[in-house]
C-alpha cells in the first residue's frame, strides 16, 4: 500500500555511510534521475553476513549496482526461531506451514514490513536469509537484529533492483553461498502519492514505474533462473497493492496504482509460465498500513477517511502480513499459484 515501502535513493558514498539514524520521509523531490550514472553504475555489492551476530564483509564484483527501496522500521519486534525439537512434534496439518531447510531473498527488507516478513520466516524454520535494501547501514542493522535473534545465517547486500546484472550476480551468490534458493519475498517499491495526474511530472512517472514494475520484474526473473536450474521450484512473492485492484481515494496516486496493477498482472503471467518447473507465484495485496509514515500530522485527515471506509475500522497492523507470507511460502499453499491475495481489513469491499 502506500506507505509499505518508500524509497530513498542514495549516493554511493551516502550508501556506505555509518550506521546511524535516517530521517523519515514522504518527499521525493531533489531525488537524482533514474538515468544518474552515480546510480546504476557501480561496479561492486557490498556483502555483510552474520552468524550467531558475529559479522563478517567482503565485495560482490558486478557489471554495475545502485539503490534498491526499503520499507519503514515502524515498531521494535523480535524474532523468535521454532525449535528443532518442537518442529519434530508437529501434526502434518502443522509442519505444512513451516519452512526448515528453505533459504530466501526478501528484497526492501532493511526495515519495515519487509524486515517484519523476513523474521516471520524466521520463526518458522529457514536456514538462511538474503537481505536487499538500498541503505547500507539499515541493512546492516536489519541482518545483525535478525542473526542475533535467531541464530540464523543472515546476509545483507545493498543492490539496485533496476540493475539486472547486478541482480544476477546477487542471486548467484546466495546460491552459492547457501546452496539453494526456495523462497523470494519481492517487497521492494516506492509510492508517490497526492500528485494530479494533469501535472505529474514526467521522470517522477517513469521512475516510479521502472522501480515497481521493471524493478520487480529483474529480480523474480533472477531468482526464477536460480529456481528452474536447480529443478527444486520454489515460491515467489510479490508485494503488490489493493492499490493495483481499486482506486484510492481521497489521494491522487495514478502511477503508483497503475503500477501496482501491472505487478498483479507479471504475477499471473510468470505463474502461468512457471508452473512447469514447479515455482509457484503469488501477490499479496495490502490495504492501508500502519506504519512509521502514516504517523504524520500531515495525514491525519485521510487516515480517518481510510479507517472510516474499511469495514474493520483500523488500520493494518506492521505484522499483518506475515502469516499470510508464510503461507505463501509454505507448502500449505501448494496448490495456489497466480493468487493475488488482498489484505486489506474489507476496503476494497466497499
Amino acid at each position: 500500500m502506500l506507505a509499505r515501502n518508500t524509497l530513498r535513493l542514495a549516493s554511493r558514498s551516502g550508501a556506505r555511510r555509518a550506521i546511524g539514524a535516517t530521517p523519515l520521509s514522504r518527499s521525493f523531490f531533489s531525488s537524482p534521475k533514474s538515468t544518474d550514472p552515480a546510480l546504476i553504475q557501480e561496479h561492486s555489492v557490498p556483502v555483510s553476513s552474520y552468524n550467531q551476530g558475529l559479522r563478517t564483509s567482503d565485495e560482490l564484483k558486478v557489471e554495475h549496482t545502485g539503490p534498491v527501496t526499503t520499507a519503514v522500521h515502524d515498531i521494535e519486534t523480535r524474532a523468535v526461531p521454532l525449535k528443532k525439537d518442537v518442529h519434530a512434534t508437529l501434526t502434518p496439518t502443522l509442519a505444512k506451514f513451516t519452512l526448515p531447510g528453505k533459504v530466501a531473498i526478501v528484497t526492501g527488507a532493511g526495515r519495515g514490513l519487509g524486515f517484519n516478513m523476513a523474521q516471520a520466516l524466521a520463526e518458522v524454520g529457514v536456514r538462511g536469509i538474503a537481505i536487499m535494501d538500498v541503505q547500507q547501514e539499515l541493512g546492516d542493522k536489519a541482518a545483525h537484529e535478525l542473526s542475533a535473534q535467531t541464530g540464523i545465517d543472515v546476509r545483507f547486500y545493498r543492490v539496485d533492483v533496476r540493475d539486472g546484472h547486478a541482480m544476477g550476480q546477487t542471486v548467484q551468490d546466495v546460491v552459492d553461498h547457501y546452496g539453494q534458493l526456495d523462497i523470494l519475498i519481492n517487497a521492494a517499491g516506492i509510492a508517490d502519492s497526492n500528485m494530479k495526474a494533469e501535472t505529474y511530472d514526467h521522470e517522477k512517472f517513469r521512475r516510479l514505474l521502472d522501480i515497481n514494475i521493471t524493478g520487480s520484474f529483474l529480480v523474480a526473473q533472477a531468482c526464477g533462473q536460480a529456481m528452474i536450474k536447480s529443478g527444486r521450484g520454489g515460491s515467489i512473492i510479490n508485494i503488490a497493492s489493493m492499490s493495483g485492484s481499486v482506486v484510492n481515494y481521497p489521494q491522487e496516486q495514478s502511477c503508483y496504482n497503475a503500477s501496482k496493477a501491472a505487478v498483479i498482472q507479471l504475477t499471473k503471467s510468470l505463474a502461468a509460465e512457471w508452473a512447469r518447473y514447479g515455482i509457484r507465484v503469488n501477490s499479496i495485496s495490502p490495504g492501508y498500513m500502519d506504519t512509521a509514515l502514516n504517523r504524520v500530522p500531515t495525514l491525519e485527515g485521510q487516515k480517518r477517511i481510510w479507517i472510516d471506509h474499511t469495514p474493520q475500522k483500523r488500520l493494518g497492523c506492521v505484522d499483518d502480513l506475515n502469516n499470510l507470507a508464510v503461507y505463501l511460502a509454505s507448502d500449505g499453499s501448494s496448490f495456489m499459484t497466480g493468487n493475488n491475495c488482498i489484505i486489506d481489513g474489507g476496503y476494497t469491499l466497499w
